[in-house]
């Protein structure tokens, strides 16, 4: 039997950035930060609550029982002023997309289940957001996707043969675009770390709390949470990693 391909998707695939070329950093290269830690997460209509709101409320709170602590900021590549949520919450954005002065950026998603509402399918076919992800990878920069944000970064040609994972109603398509997908809650690939599932910003704060911060940090915030993260992190091994222990 024949299946004719999504024009929707077609489309998207046409307009679709070329992947970027910027060399990845494993994640045992990732450097500690000597000042705070500038969380850039990206905002647009159609956003899941949970999906920003989560990692929003880790890191904040991981930047406040750190050392170096953290600048949180809703960012936007569109006007400025309130996103409305998939499920009607306002949010007020007030810093327009600056990838040049992020440490991490957070890419929530939303709405993919709703291909005509607004949402991930309409920032994909717009292109602005996807192109603005696929020109931002530099060194020292970490991008990460929350859920459906991961098909975003796809959409950027950021996932194409490199370890990701979202939401599990989407990982089929991830993987028909190129992405080598793991099941896993939470998969770290050194500059580009994703997540999926709705709930699963929670794991994706707490995991880049624990590289960025420590893991006494990221312990003290699941206490006063009251919550422990769930499921498997995948990590991507690195030379300094996978090498066995010398000899005594």
């Amino acid at each position: 039997m024949q299946h004719e391909e999504n024009p929707e998707r077609r489309a998207a695939a046409a307009a679709a950035p070329r992947p970027s070329t910027a060399p990845h950093t494993p994640a045992a290269a990732v450097p500690r930060r000597t000042g705070p830690l500038r969380v850039h997460i990206v905002m647009f209509d159609g956003v899941e609550e949970l999906d920003c709101i989560a990692p929003y409320e880790v890191l904040s709170a991981a930047g406040r029982h750190s050392t170096q602590g953290a600048d949180i900021r809703y960012v936007t590549t569109g006007e400025l002023g309130p996103v409305r949520c998939g499920h009607g919450t306002e949010i007020q954005v007030r810093h327009r997309w600056a990838p040049q002065e992020a440490d991490l950026i957070v890419v929530p998603g939303g709405g993919y289940a709703r291909r005509d509402a607004p949402g991930v399918w309409a920032e994909v076919r717009s292109g602005i957001l996807p192109r603005a992800l696929a020109a931002a990878p530099r060194s020292g920069l970490t991008i990460s996707g929350v859920c459906t944000g991961t098909m975003l970064l796809s959409a950027a040609g950021l996932t194409k043969g490199r370890p990701c994972t979202t939401h599990h109603r989407a990982k089929a398509h991830l993987e028909e675009q190129g992405g080598d997908v793991k099941n896993a809650r939470v998969v770290d690939d050194g500059d580009l770390v994703t997540a999926g599932g709705i709930t699963s910003g929670l794991e994706l704060g707490l995991w880049l709390a624990g590289r960025e911060f420590g893991p006494d940090v990221v312990t003290r915030v699941e206490a006063i949470m009251e919550y422990e993260a769930r499921g498997t992190v995948w990590r991507t091994a690195t030379p300094a990693v996978a090498q066995a222990a010398p000899p005594r």
